[in-house]
C-alpha cells in the first residue's frame, strides 16, 4: 500500500481531529500515526535512539534550566515586539492571531507548535495547487514568494518575528532555544534512517542551519548541519549559536 495517513497543518489554533487528515500517495519510509502525528515505526525509533545514546545528562539538565530562564527573559524584553506583531496580525489578517500546527519533536513525538498567523485562512488548500512550484529539495515545501503569505506576514517571516510565540513551546518543554527546526509529520514520513537522526534532540528556535543560510540551503545539507550540531553540542556551543543568530536575523539571509 503506497499511501500513509498524515496530519496536515490546521489554522486558527483549532485542535487536530480525524477530519484534518489526508492520504498522501507516495512511498513513505517512516510510519506516522494518523491521529497523533507521532512516529510509531520501531525501526525509525531505534535509529533515533542510536543517536541519543551519546547525550550527557548534566548538559541536558543545564540546557533545560537555561532554556526556561532565557525564554522568560526574552518574553519580557521582546514584549513590545510581540505585542506590536499581534496587533499587526489582528488588523491585517482574518482568523486568530496565533497559528497552531502539529510538528514532530524529540524521539518522534508530535507537539503543537505556535507561530503568529502569517498566511491566508485557506493556506493548506492553496498549497495543493502550489506543490508543482516547490523550490525546496527533499520532503520540504518552500516558495520564496509564497502567494499564501499576507503582506504583514511577509515582514514578520523576514525578521523571524513570527516565531516569537515558540518561546512558549520552549517554556513548556516541547522545544529548546537551540536545536534543529521541528519538521511536519508528513515530511518525517519520507525521512531516511540517516535523516531521522535530527529528531534525537529537542527541536529549537535557532541552530546551525539558521545561522548558515536557512532556506538558501538544500535539505541534504540542512540535515548534515543538524547532525553536526547534535555531535558537537555543548553549553558554550549553544551560546555561540545564539550570538550568531543576531546578525543572521538582522541580515534576513535565507528568511522567507
Amino acid at each position: 500500500m503506497n499511501s500513509i495517513l498524515t496530519s496536515i497543518p490546521y489554522e486558527n489554533d483549532r485542535p487536530p481531529s480525524r477530519a484534518s487528515l489526508t492520504i498522501v500517495n507516495a512511498s513513505p519510509t517512516v510510519i506516522v500515526d494518523h491521529a497523533t502525528g507521532n512516529i510509531v515505526d520501531a525501526a525509525a525509533l531505534q535509529a533515533i535512539r542510536s543517536i541519543r545514546a551519546h547525550q550527557h545528562s548534566l548538559y541536558e539538565r543545564s540546557k533545560r534550566a537555561f532554556d526556561i530562564t532565557f525564554a522568560l527573559l526574552l518574553l519580557i524584553v521582546l514584549s513590545p515586539v510581540w505585542l506590536t506583531a499581534a496587533l499587526l496580525v489582528r488588523l491585517t489578517s482574518e482568523g486568530n492571531i496565533l497559528y497552531c500546527q502539529l510538528r514532530t519533536g524529540k524521539d518522534g513525538r508530535a507537539f503543537l507548535c505556535l507561530k503568529f498567523q502569517t498566511m491566508v485562512p485557506n493556506a493548506h488548500a492553496l498549497k495543493m495547487e502550489l506543490v508543482a512550484f516547490n523550490e525546496a529539495s527533499g520532503p520540504v515545501f518552500k516558495l520564496r514568494r509564497d502567494p499564501r503569505v499576507t503582506s504583514a506576514g511577509r515582514w514578520l517571516r523576514k525578521l523571524s518575528i513570527d516565531e516569537v510565540p515558540q518561546l512558549i513551546n520552549v517554556i513548556r518543554g516541547d522545544m529548546s532555544i537551540v536545536g534543529p527546526r521541528p519538521p511536519l509529520p508528513d515530511e518525517v514520513a519520507h525521512y531516511t534512517p540517516h535523516q531521522l537522526g535530527r529528531l534525537a534532540v529537542k527541536p529549537g528556535m535557532t541552530g546551525l542551519w539558521q545561522v548558515s543560510g536557512r532556506s538558501n540551503i538544500g535539505f541534504d545539507e540542512w540535515v548534515e548541519l543538524d547532525l553536526e550540531y547534535i555531535r558537537r553540542r555543548s553549553f558554550w556551543y549553544d551560546l555561540w549559536l545564539i550570538a550568531l543568530t543576531i546578525p543572521a536575523v538582522i541580515t534576513t539571509r535565507g528568511a522567507y
